[in-house]
């Protein structure tokens, strides 16, 4: 939602565009590196890179009163060359808010070594697709060894409806897959690219009953926080809470933890 900047904003916006343009090479962009009054680009050097007026661009760094579009903040951004942070600052600025990206492809170093360390907390990193990217042994231990499984198999709503080690699992399995039905299609309306959801609607639709019925409600949710009970073979009955939290800068993944509230030997297993 935009918002007319304020005077000072719009100076603030001025002296930042001023500032990412004074740190850029000239060899960079293949402009002659000789000696220059200033370091960086001239004015007209990123009017030129970014397709706008050499006078429109100069206002800008004035921190005159004109709202420049998304489209034409985009193309100043690459050629300042900003980082995500850099860009979101310079959308706000100017009262608009960031066009969201194309999520990155698989989970960073980091972010996977997170999930090991969090061990012998139960955790995984999933995307929107419900697909799981990594996991620590905690929770192998508890559901699956996801190891043992193919990539297309780690998936969770693919599990809860077809395979029976996982799903006799869950007690109270209607409501937890009807509610992953739910986030499942919460999910595919926001993605932009929605074939990786169809695939699995299409092959769910096909192999389970319960799915091929439940699909077409309406109803929608997000995955945040709640309960989930367990029949585990080996530790009984355990309730866990588990929480899912979102890494910054990826809305696409969730780190989601199982967190036991109590485990205690189920008197009829």
């Amino acid at each position: 939602m935009s918002s007319r900047p304020t005077s000072e904003q719009r100076h603030e916006f001025g002296s930042f565009l001023s500032s990412r343009r004074a740190r850029l090479q000239p060899a960079e962009f293949g402009l002659p590196d000789g000696p220059r009054r200033t370091p960086g680009l001239r004015r007209e050097e990123v009017a030129v890179l970014a397709g706008v007026s050499v006078s429109w661009y100069t206002w800008l760094e004035q921190g005159r009163d004109i709202q420049p579009s998304a489209d034409a903040l985009r193309r100043i951004s690459k050629v300042l060359k900003l980082d995500r942070v850099e860009s979101a600052h310079l959308y706000a600025l100017c009262g608009l808010e960031m066009p969201a990206a194309a999520p990155a492809a698989g989970i960073s170093p980091g972010l996977e070594m997170l999930v090991r360390a969090i061990n012998p907390i139960p955790a995984y990193v999933r995307n929107a697709q419900l697909d799981i990217l990594a996991w620590n042994d905690a929770i192998a231990e508890l559901f699956v060894d996801y190891g043992s499984l193919q990539p297309h198999e780690r998936n969770t709503l693919r599990l809860l409806f077809l395979y029976i080690p996982y799903r006799t699992l869950i007690l109270d399995w209607e409501q937890m897959a009807r509610g992953m039905i739910h986030t499942f299609r919460a999910s595919r309306a926001q993605a932009q690219d929605k074939a990786p959801f169809d695939r699995l609607i299409e092959e769910l639709s096909e192999l389970s009953p319960e799915f091929r019925a439940w699909w077409p409600d309406t109803e929608v949710k997000g995955f945040d926080e709640g309960s989930k009970r367990l029949k585990h073979p080996i530790s009984g009955h355990i309730d866990f809470t588990y929480v899912a939290l979102t890494p910054e800068g990826r809305p696409d993944l969730s780190l989601v933890t199982y967190i036991p509230r109590h485990a205690a030997s189920d008197p009829q297993s």
